[in-house]
């Protein structure tokens, strides 16, 4: 089960899992969006379901998890990756974008954990993987909100990683860098805010999206099974530099 995999991060989450041979539900806003995944996705043979959910509403991640069950037969892995983001000053941001972002981007995260909770911890096996961001480590002026509810997710990610390990289900989460995706392309198509973000990356580059892929299917799958609470930067060396 991914959320966000309308596109971007979510999309290539998305391919790598189903071409290593896992039925994937498929879980954003954008219903045509989602479709063409689904579509990318079936090529290698494995089943789709296309569920359109907004991951803010428990109501309808509980409803999505069902049906994930229902048509596909179990859950096994848990892929919380819808976010979002405005870009402003904190004087300049309101009370309705702080809940906005961290409507989604946190809670969002919680819900897909909490509705997931009873099937993985009754079967005693199951992958989560968290989407959060190097911004919830590294500060970057305009990103004061989006960063505190990527370091939120970080932070829920260490704690549940902890708590159901008795259970034998391995929280871990994966914090992008910069990566070209249709929300980014924009950004480092101008040249100035290019040289700007990309001088705080060691590597000298962003990420391709194909990247992303080979470490969600590393969560995923067993060769994991000894590795929880743990955030992976995958961000050219820019959380430690």
């Amino acid at each position: 089960m991914i959320t966000g995999a309308s596109r971007g991060l979510g999309r290539a989450i998305a391919m790598a899992l189903a071409e290593a041979g896992a039925d994937v539900a498929l879980a954003a806003r954008s219903k045509e969006a989602l479709e063409e995944t689904a579509r990318l996705a079936a090529s290698g043979g494995r089943r789709t379901l296309v569920a359109p959910t907004d991951v803010s509403s428990y109501a309808e991640v509980e409803a999505l998890v069902q049906r994930t069950i229902r048509e596909l037969g179990r859950l096994d892995i848990v892929v919380n990756n819808s976010g979002v983001a405005k870009v402003a000053p904190l004087v300049e941001m309101t009370p309705e974008d702080w809940r906005f972002m961290l409507d989604v981007n946190l809670t969002g995260v919680f819900n897909g954990c909490r509705a997931a909770a009873p099937h993985l911890i009754a079967q005693k096996s199951g992958k989560v993987i968290n989407v959060a961001s190097v911004l919830g480590q590294v500060g970057l002026p305009g990103y004061t909100v989006y960063g505190a509810t990527k370091g939120g997710v970080i932070a829920l990610t260490r704690t549940l990683g902890v708590e159901w390990a008795r259970h034998n289900v391995q929280v871990n989460a994966i914090a992008p860098g910069w990566f070209a995706t249709d929300m980014t392309n924009e950004a480092f198509a101008d040249p100035a805010i290019n040289q700007r973000l990309t001088r705080d990356i060691p590597t000298r580059r962003i990420g391709r999206a194909e990247e992303i892929g080979p470490l969600a299917v590393y969560l995923a799958s067993a060769s994991s099974d000894f590795m929880t609470g743990q955030t992976l930067f995958l961000d050219g060396g820019h959380s430690a530099a």
